[in-house]
């Protein structure tokens, strides 16, 4: 039973972070379709000033925000380093490497996010974090399968550029632990989607002017919506939620729903097997939760 709030925090906490993970796992088959026609660039301002929109309506419905200038700024920024310096290189970094590069590089991320909330939060790193870490990891590292990873020379920029992108996205993540102490947690995503726009407004400007644009059918457009509101609007709002009310070390850990979520949409779409090797790091990944929300 669920009795204890300290339980009820966490039960819902790692729902919401799985939830987030599992939609974003999702969204690489669908980003597929859309990026045939719309650069990534310009995709992540869409997607932003939808995840804009869809939010602002229901604040409004809430009778608008609550929040200081001083606090504004600084969702602000942290908007910036998330939806405008990570996504970017993300995106770089997977057009310069491989997508398989990607997931392995990007499942580094709760490693990070341990590390900065141990220098920003002052959150221990004890030993069942670090085991639950470990298993975690070679979970992921069985789900992806490290033997599909390119080792070229030619990729040694894309890898980089998917290296900060990990980085940035756990600095990110640990600082919106930060700002929904004092600020809640949609008013929050909200003004950190407005501060991913100034990055990203001058390079779709600058792909609207060298780059061509595919025409928009029917099943793009509905691509575009979800990506907007579902992968963006709500996803991010329940992966701000599992930091909000998880110590970040544990709401990470969630992250490792995503090459989960994206293998069985594969095994489902793109008639690819499931191997042996995912079913041992499903396994691994989930007692690698369950150990790491004990309280």
């Amino acid at each position: 039973m669920l009795n204890n709030p300290r339980k009820i925090n966490s039960f819902w906490g790692i729902l919401s972070g799985l939830t987030a993970a599992a939609i974003w796992g999702g969204m690489y088959v669908v980003s597929k379709v859309v990026m045939k026609v719309i650069p990534p660039f310009s995709l992540i301002v869409i997607r932003l000033i939808l995840g804009i929109l869809t939010l602002a309506i229901i604040v409004l419905v809430r009778k608008g925000w609550k929040v200081t200038h001083r606090r504004f700024w600084q969702i602000f920024g942290v908007g910036t380093v998330g939806y405008g310096i990570s996504l970017g290189f993300q995106f770089v970094g997977t057009n310069l490497s491989t997508a398989a590069n990607g997931s392995l590089v990007t499942s580094t991320t709760p490693a990070f996010v341990l590390l900065f909330a141990a220098l920003l939060l002052a959150e221990k790193i004890n030993l069942r974090r670090l085991l639950a870490l470990g298993i975690a990891t070679a979970g992921v590292v069985a789900v992806i399968d490290p033997r599909t990873a390119g080792l070229s020379p030619s990729f040694f920029w894309g890898n980089i550029c998917l290296v900060a992108a990990a980085l940035t996205w756990a600095l990110y993540s640990v600082l919106i632990r930060k700002v929904t102490q004092e600020t809640d947690v949609l008013t929050t995503t909200l003004i950190a989607f407005i501060g991913g726009l100034p990055v990203c407004l001058p390079l779709s400007g600058w792909e609207t002017m060298t780059q061509h644009f595919g025409t928009i059918s029917l099943e793009v457009g509905f691509g575009i919506l979800f990506l907007g509101i579902i992968s963006t609007a709500l996803a991010m709002y329940l992966w701000n939620t599992a930091f909000a009310v998880l110590d970040a070390g544990i709401a990470s850990l969630t992250f490792f729903a995503q090459p989960v979520v994206g293998t069985l949409l594969s095994v489902l779409f793109l008639n690819e097997r499931i191997t042996p090797l995912f079913v041992i790091g499903g396994v691994l990944i989930g007692i690698a939760l369950l150990l790491s929300s004990k309280v």
